[in-house]
C-alpha cells in the first residue's frame, strides 16, 4: 500500500486526472505493486526552493512496505520514478528530490486494522 506525495510549485493545470493516473501507475509498475494499492496526492502551487531556486521544482515523497527498504532497490526506483517526473513534467534533474520511507506492516492502518493483520 504505497503512498506518493508530490509537492509542488508548478500550477494545480498541469496535474489533469490523466496525469495523476500516469503518476500513479508509473510509481506502482516502479515499486512492483498493484495500482489499486496506490494513494497518491499532489500538492500544487506551493512556494518552495530546492538549491536555493525558486524555478519550477517537485519534491515528492515516496513510503510503502518492504520495497523501499535500501539502497540498492531505491536506486533503481529514483532512476525510473526520474525518467517519468522529467518526460511528464520537463523538469530537469536537479529540480527534482524525491525522499523514500520504508514502512512496516503495523504502521499503516486499513479497514479498522493494520496491513500486518489484512
Amino acid at each position: 500500500m504505497p503512498f506518493v506525495e508530490l509537492r509542488t510549485n508548478l500550477p494545480a493545470g498541469v496535474f489533469s486526472p490523466d496525469v495523476l493516473k500516469k503518476l500513479s501507475c508509473s510509481v506502482a509498475e516502479t515499486l512492483q505493486k498493484p495500482e489499486d494499492r496506490m494513494n497518491v496526492v499532489v500538492s500544487p502551487g506551493l512556494p518552495m526552493l530546492i538549491a536555493g531556486s525558486s524555478s519550477p521544482c517537485v519534491m515528492l515523497s515516496v513510503s510503502a512496505i518492504s520495497v523501499t527498504d535500501s539502497a540498492d532497490k531505491n536506486k533503481v526506483h529514483s532512476n525510473k520514478i526520474f525518467e517519468f517526473l522529467t518526460k511528464e513534467l520537463g523538469l530537469t534533474e536537479d529540480r527534482i528530490v524525491i525522499q523514500f520511507h520504508a514502512l512496516e506492516p503495523h504502521q499503516v492502518g486499513k479497514k479498522g486494522t493494520v496491513m500486518s493483520f489484512l
